[in-house]
């Protein structure tokens, strides 16, 4: 029994060899290569966004390699597809609007001859790129212009933002690029800086790796909010583990929600205001030394989060976003990523005010929010955005303030890693907070 599986085996294996050298001769050119294939024979086309997908019948000869189609724009630029002699269709993108264009199908042999190109008109659907622009919303943010738009097709698109504004007597006109094959995306053009009566004209496009171009939206005339950092001279935080704040006639409230424990190891919680970043080694954080809520340590069976930043503003104001800064801890020469966007910095968190009102009398969860990781950048690029600090508005859909508070508070969920999932999150470098004093 056991020597018949052998052989029927052995058979197997032979015929596998075999099948494979045969199939190797199929990339092996010769003579009769200089003779092209015969045409494939179109069938059909079926219309995409932007493209159009081509059915053919496959040309019958054993020296066929792929099946090829081409198109020619109005600018004079030709744009090659392939397939493998496997498929009967081939998917043509790159289309700008919804005209009719020719499309060219060939075959091609081994030692790449093309057959006779047959001519093909097509009328492709709507493309990416008005797709993209028309879906466009433009939303005034705090020194900045919020735009969010759909993609449903994910190709990869670029959005131009161009915006004037008058700045102290100059003319000002910039250009930002957005690049994005997202389902849906949010981007800021930031540094808006204008007065709060200050006219900004924005216009936005679309374009797409093929050249085209969408139609200009002009949205016209918007005045961006306005807000100012917060002053940290004034601010504190209460004691670990102290449930507690002052309220404005001066009572004490228990909030039921614990401060943190951030004086552990290294850290301090007066890092987290002293307006210096931690760069490399210089250990400018606080460290919670794994005690989430509890604080019990993570030593002893406690979890490392969720923690609490409970701040006193030390004075009132409506509240409009954040910037934190997250610990780095890397070379001396400040050029690798170190933690940026990983293990022991948070990622996932919420954001909360503390409404006086007799009627509330609590903390009001304004949003629930992750720090994008960046991908496909450097080392150095990396250390340079954790530098810069990663902005979070209050209210991300609809930018705006909260209500008059003087405590704001920040819940830790969980790190970057494992999809914001990891529960390693135990520092910060520097919060900002951003807002406007209340009348």
């Amino acid at each position: 029994m056991k020597t018949k599986i052998y052989n029927f085996l052995l058979i197997v294996i032979v015929l596998g060899i075999s099948a494979a050298c045969k199939e190797e001769v199929r990339y092996i050119s010769s003579a009769e290569d200089r003779t092209p294939t015969s045409a494939p024979t179109f069938v059909d086309y079926e219309p995409l966004y932007g493209g159009a997908r081509l059915f053919y019948i496959i040309p019958p000869e054993e020296n066929l390699i792929s099946v090829n189609a081409e198109y020619t724009n109005e600018r004079g630029e030709t744009y090659f597809f392939s397939s493998t002699f496997y498929n009967d269709s081939i998917d043509v993108i790159g289309f700008g609007d919804e005209r009719e264009y020719t499309v060219y199908l060939y075959g091609v042999n081994r030692a790449g001859v093309e057959s006779a190109k047959v001519p093909v008109a097509v009328t492709p659907l709507e493309p990416a790129i008005s797709r993209v622009a028309n879906s466009i919303v433009l939303k005034e943010g705090f020194s900045s212009i919020l735009l969010e738009w759909e993609n449903e097709l994910e190709q990869v698109v670029n959005v131009f933002a161009s915006y004037q504004y008058n700045d102290n007597g100059a003319e000002r006109d910039l250009v930002q690029v957005f690049s994005s094959g997202s389902l849906t995306d949010r981007r800021f053009v930031e540094n808006v800086n204008t007065g709060p009566t200050t006219p900004v004209a924005v216009q936005v496009w679309v374009q797409d790796r093929f050249g085209n171009r969408s139609e200009t939206v002009d949205f016209g005339q918007i005045f961006v909010l306005h807000d100012e950092p917060l002053d940290k001279s004034i601010m504190s935080f209460p004691d670990a583990a102290d449930r507690t704040i002052t309220l404005r006639d001066g009572t004490v409230h228990n909030t039921g929600v614990p401060a943190m424990h951030g004086n552990h190891l290294e850290g301090r919680m007066s890092k987290l205001i002293d307006g210096i970043i931690c760069r490399h080694n210089n250990l400018n954080f606080f460290h919670t030394g794994g005690m989430g809520h509890d604080g019990t340590p993570q030593a002893s069976g406690g979890r490392n989060v969720p923690w609490n930043i409970i701040m006193d503003l030390g004075d009132y104001y409506e509240l409009s976003r954040i910037v934190t800064v997250q610990r780095h801890s890397g070379n001396a020469e400040n050029n690798n990523r170190g933690q940026y966007y990983q293990d022991e910095n948070c990622g996932y968190f919420r954001l909360y005010y503390f409404d006086e009102d007799p009627d509330v009398m609590d903390w009001v969860e304004t949003s629930e929010q992750r720090i994008p990781i960046p991908v496909g950048i450097s080392p150095l690029e990396f250390v340079l955005l954790g530098e810069a600090g990663d902005m979070s508005y209050m209210f991300p859909e609809e930018p705006q303030y909260t209500k008059v508070t003087r405590w704001f508070r920040y819940e830790c969920l969980a790190s970057f890693n494992t999809n914001y999932t990891s529960t390693n999150a135990n520092c910060m470098s520097e919060l900002t907070v951003y807002g406007r004093k209340a009348e």
